[in-house]
C-alpha cells in the first residue's frame, strides 16, 4: 500500500523571509488527510533569506531533526547549545520536558535550505538534549546511507524514536535496494531529482508513504537524485 503525497499538493507560504512547504498539517495549514504518517508529524521544506529566521520559542516531547540541502543555520538554545549547522550536516534536538530554541541564517547574502523533521518521541518528559554531526557523505556519495537512529548504530545520530533515517543518492540508471521489515513502515521523501520506487515515479519535493511492503523496496534514479528514507514501527 502506498499513499503518494505531490509536491504539488503540500501546504505553503511565504512570508518573504520563510518559504515553506509542508508535507502534513502544520500551523495554519490543516490537511484531515495528511496529519502525519507512523511517527512523523512534521515535514516542512524551507527556505530562509539571508540574516532572518525563528527566534526563540519552545517545543515540548517531540525530537526535532533539521536536515541542511544547502546554507547554514546558527543554533541557540536554553541547554547553552550554540553552533552553526553547514550542508551536509544534520541537527537533532530532543524537546522532551522542554526546550526554548532559535533558529537564523547566519550569512548576509545567501539562502539556507533545509528539511525542519518533527518526530513523536518513544517516551515522553525525557530529559532535554541536542546533537550535531556531518552526515559524512560527500558529492561523489551513491547509495544509501543511516544517518540517525534509535540506537545510534553504526555512528548515526542518536533519535528518541524508533525510526531508522537513511540518506539516499543515486546516479541515472542506478539502483539500490531497502528491506521494510514486518511491523514497520516507510516514508520517502525526494529532496532533488527524479526516482522510481518499484513502478512508482517520484519527483522534487514528493513523498510516498509505504506499508506491507513483503519485497524489497526497489528504489532506481531516473535521474541524478537526492532524498531521505524514514524506516519506523507501525503505529
Amino acid at each position: 500500500m502506498a499513499i503518494i503525497r505531490k509536491s504539488s499538493e503540500r501546504g505553503h507560504v511565504d512570508l518573504g523571509w520563510l518559504n515553506s512547504y509542508h508535507s502534513f498539517s502544520f500551523g495554519h495549514y490543516y490537511d484531515p488527510n495528511f496529519m502525519g504518517f507512523g511517527s512523523l508529524r512534521v515535514i516542512n521544506e524551507d527556505r530562509i533569506t539571508p540574516g532572518k529566521g525563528f527566534p526563540m520559542h519552545s517545543h515540548a516531547n517531540m525530537e526535532i531533526v533539521t536536515y541542511l540541502v544547502e546554507g547554514q543555520l546558527e543554533h541557540r538554545d536554553s541547554l547553552g547549545s550554540g553552533s552553526v549547522i553547514e550542508a551536509g550536516e544534520i541537527q537533532c534536538m530532543s524537546a522532551g520536558s522542554g526546550i526554548t530554541h532559535s533558529e537564523y541564517n547566519p550569512s548576509a547574502t545567501e539562502p539556507v535550505h533545509l528539511l525542519q523533521i518533527w518526530m513523536e518521541p518513544d517516551e515522553f518528559d525525557l530529559k532535554p538534549g541536542y546533537s550535531q554531526q556531518s552526515i559524512g557523505i560527500d558529492r561523489d556519495f551513491r547509495g544509501l546511507k543511516l544517518i540517525a537512529s534509535r540506537d545510534g548504530r553504526g555512528g548515526s545520530i542518536l533519535l528518541h524514536a524508533s525510526c531508522d533515517l537513511l540518506v539516499g543518492a543515486l546516479a541515472k540508471q542506478q539502483k539500490a535496494f531497502h528491506q521494510i521489515i514486518p511491523g514497520r513502515q516507510a516514508w520517502i521523501q525526494i529532496i532533488s531529482g527524479s526516482i522510481s520506487v518499484n513502478k512508482l515515479t517520484l519527483s522534487t519535493g514528493d513523498g510516498v508513504g509505504i506499508d506491507d511492503a513483503f519485497d524489497p523496496l526497489c528504489l532506481c534514479g531516473k535521474s541524478e537524485s537526492h532524498f531521505l528514507i524514514f524506516d519506523m514501527d507501525k503505529q
